[in-house]
This record gives C-alpha cells, sequence and structure tokens, in this order.
C-alpha cells in the first residue's frame, strides 16, 4: 500500500484506534459511579451476535466492593500489582454449552463476548475511561468463588478506570502500542 493511502486510511480511522491503550497504572483515587458502570454494560449488552444469543454475562466489581474483594484474590502476581487500582474490574462470562449437556449454546460464543467487551471499551473511551483486558488471574477460582455453573465459562478480566497520570508512558508485559500494517493483516484480497 502507498504512503498516500495509509495517510488516507489514517485520517479516516475514528480516534479511539489510536487513543486507545491498556493502562497498567490507574488512579487509585477515581471512583466510577454506578450510572457509569451501567452505562458500559449497556453498551455491551447492544453489541451484536450471532443469532442474538447474546452469549455473555458479566461479574461486577467497584473498587471498595464486596464483589471487587472476591475478585482480587484470584488475580495473578503480575496483574495484582495494577489491576486492584482500577476503578472497577469486570469478569466476562462466556455461555458456551446448553446447561446439562454437551451441546454448544452458541458456536460463536466466544467471538460475541468478545465483541461485546469491544463495545464496553467502546464507550468506556467515550466516558474518558480507559479498558486493560487481561487473562492473568485464576480461571478457576473465578468459576468457584461465584458458582459459575459449567455451561458458563469465565474467559478474561477486565480493568476500568483512569489512567494514572503517568500511565501513557509505561510499558509492559502485552501493552505495546506497535501494529502490524494493514497489508500485513489482510489475508486475501483484491485491490
Amino acid at each position: 500500500m502507498s504512503d498516500d493511502v495509509n495517510t488516507s486510511v489514517t485520517e479516516r480511522t475514528h480516534p479511539f484506534a489510536f487513543e486507545r491503550y491498556s493502562p497498567i497504572r490507574f488512579d487509585p483515587h477515581h471512583v466510577m459511579s454506578q450510572p457509569a458502570v451501567d452505562t458500559l454494560l449497556d453498551a455491551a449488552r447492544r453489541s451484536p451476535s450471532a443469532g442474538n444469543s447474546q452469549p455473555w454475562a458479566f461479574i461486577v466489581g467497584r473498587r471498595g466492593d464486596a464483589v471487587h474483594r472476591r475478585l482480587v484474590p484470584h488475580l495473578a502476581r503480575s496483574s495484582s500489582r495494577w489491576a486492584p487500582d482500577a476503578s472497577v474490574i469486570i469478569a466476562n462470562l462466556s455461555h458456551r454449552l446448553v446447561e446439562d449437556s454437551d451441546l454448544e449454546y452458541s458456536e460463536f460464543s466466544h467471538y460475541d463476548l468478545g465483541q461485546a467487551v469491544a463495545h464496553l471499551t467502546f464507550q468506556a473511551h467515550g466516558l474518558g475511561l480507559f479498558v486493560h483486558q487481561f487473562r492473568a488471574f485464576d480461571r478457576e477460582a473465578v468459576t468457584a468463588e461465584f458458582a459459575v455453573p459449567r455451561h458458563w465459562e469465565v474467559m478474561t478480566l477486565a480493568a476500568v478506570g483512569v489512567p494514572h497520570v503517568d500511565a501513557a508512558g509505561l510499558a509492559g508485559a502485552g501493552t505495546s502500542r506497535e501494529r502490524r500494517t494493514v497489508g500485513e493483516v489482510t489475508w486475501v484480497r483484491d485491490d
């Protein structure tokens, strides 16, 4: 792709794509209101899904509440250094199986959950918040802690809040802003 085409694509890309990053340090004094949490969840629930199956659910812990206190002990050492300071920690669940069976509820449930979390992330940006999605936690322990039934699967966590003032300059595992080019991510296309 020529530089002119890359510039044109960049000019049309929504600013969110450039401004979004995964902070590894959050402002521990920021408090997220319940209406703001509800706005994030509303954006997630409006995400498209295969056959409108909506195969997602969320366990939401605002810093200092009982759910947050139950989630934090199950963080891995790496995420326990920064995630507890986020205003909210959300466990993202996927509806994998039809209850009491081994039949798939939706073969697209992981994909659909990813879209729902992406919608939540986009909405967070609109509220001046940032989201760091991660897998550094004990899935089995979170499953047991919240009595998640076998047909649901705890997939990831998301820390949401306001980045600490120096967070944009901090780097950690999985936080690189480097991206492959459009050409590198395109498998096949007819120009």
